[in-house]
């Protein structure tokens, strides 16, 4: 059996009807959430098509992770609810819901940890 090439792969997709396109010098791909974002730092793209869909495949690259500011207001429900679970003030817990994305179980570990140091 003979060794599969990246030569014969190419080829043996193609026969398949997938087209194989490799995306050259990315520098950065960005993935963005309702409360983070993905940069991928030189990652090798590739595109793969078959019948009109396309499959974008991002492969190896330095991942980092931000979260992102809540857009609008932090609903007054969750920062009630944050302040009554960790006994801080409101301002206390809609700050906290703003660091943490609007995550309610993180910003009440937050405050939770910031109260025991």
């Amino acid at each position: 059996m003979r060794r599969m090439t990246p030569r014969r792969a190419r080829r043996f997709m193609e026969r398949m009807g997938v087209k194989v396109k490799e995306v050259p010098n990315v520098q950065e791909v960005t993935i963005k959430t309702d409360s983070r974002e993905l940069i991928i730092k030189d990652p090798e793209v590739t595109i793969m098509e078959v019948r009109g869909q396309k499959t974008f495949q991002i492969v190896g690259g330095s991942i980092t992770e931000k979260t992102l500011e809540v857009e609008g207001e932090i609903p007054d429900e969750d920062v009630q609810l944050v302040a009554n679970q960790t006994g801080k003030t409101l301002d206390e817990a809609r700050e906290a819901l703003k660091e943490t994305g609007g995550d309610l179980a993180k910003a009440i570990l937050l405050l939770q940890s910031k109260a025991q140091v």
